[in-house]
């Protein structure tokens, strides 16, 4: 996921990544175990097989001391990441919806990152 490569580069963390390029290595990883709850991103660090982006970011930002210098900064932190998330997911469904549909929902969502999202990452 893109805000993983993100945080890693403001990190100054070189990284390797592998990308599933047929539904087999995906079922592999199924099969195998480390995708906890079935789903990618996948990200092996310091002998853990890390799954689920809010977690991953959350190692990630703790580890390289980007996590904020005390609670409040922290919490401040988590809220924006998780706007991010939310909105991310937004576009994520809206994409699927049925073709009659997809133009409105991606217009809302558009409507809301402009009204909402945006000037309160800009606020950060």
């Amino acid at each position: 996921m893109e805000s993983i490569r993100w945080l890693l580069a403001a990190a100054g963390v070189e990284f390797e990544e592998e990308f599933l390029e047929t539904r087999e290595q995906y079922e592999k990883l199924q099969k195998d175990g480390p995708l906890l709850f079935g789903q990618v991103p996948l990200v092996e660090i310091d002998g853990m097989e890390l799954t689920q982006t809010r977690a991953i970011l959350s190692y990630l930002a703790a580890k390289y001391n980007l996590h904020g210098k005390d609670p409040k900064e922290t919490v401040r932190m988590d809220m924006y990441a998780d706007g991010t998330l939310d909105l991310m997911l937004m576009v994520a469904l809206a994409a699927f919806k049925p073709p009659e549909e997809k133009e409105e929902s991606l217009a809302l969502v558009m409507k809301k990152a402009k009204t909402r999202y945006f000037p309160c990452l800009r606020r950060f």
